[in-house]
């Protein structure tokens, strides 16, 4: 079994992309406070396909709490010789956690955007 659910604050706001056979897709780092722990935090590396990443994209911004559930996936390349492992969340779901922007962020997709209170201590859950 291979399930993930995460909470964790945006640490930019993500950029939707498009492959060249045009399926959307959005890469994005959560930070995530590591439990009974006040300086631990993992940032996690993510990647969302199609109308997930449409969504997240519209409505997400930098600084804002979001809950993902996804796989872990890995995937290796090489670069320069060098042969690399990825390891991301791949996500399948995605939604609102913590408190919303203000009203003049709602338009993340515009590249707007006005939340950040750097990460609010990375959540779960302050």
């Amino acid at each position: 079994m291979n399930n993930v659910s995460i909470i964790g604050r945006l640490t930019a706001t993500p950029e939707l992309k498009t492959t060249p056979s045009g399926k959307s897709v959005t890469s994005f780092t959560l930070a995530v406070k590591r439990p009974r722990s006040k300086d631990e935090t993992d940032f996690i590396t993510c990647v969302a396909w199609n109308q997930t990443a449409e969504f997240i994209c519209k409505y997400f911004v930098k600084g804002q709490a979001i809950g993902i559930t996804g796989s872990i996936q890995s995937r290796t390349y090489t670069k320069d010789d060098n042969k690399r492992t990825v390891i991301e969340v791949t996500v399948t779901q995605a939604d609102f956690a913590g408190n919303k922007p203000d009203s003049s962020s709602a338009g993340a997709s515009s590249g707007e955007s006005t939340y950040d209170s750097t990460y609010d201590d990375y959540l779960p859950f302050g």
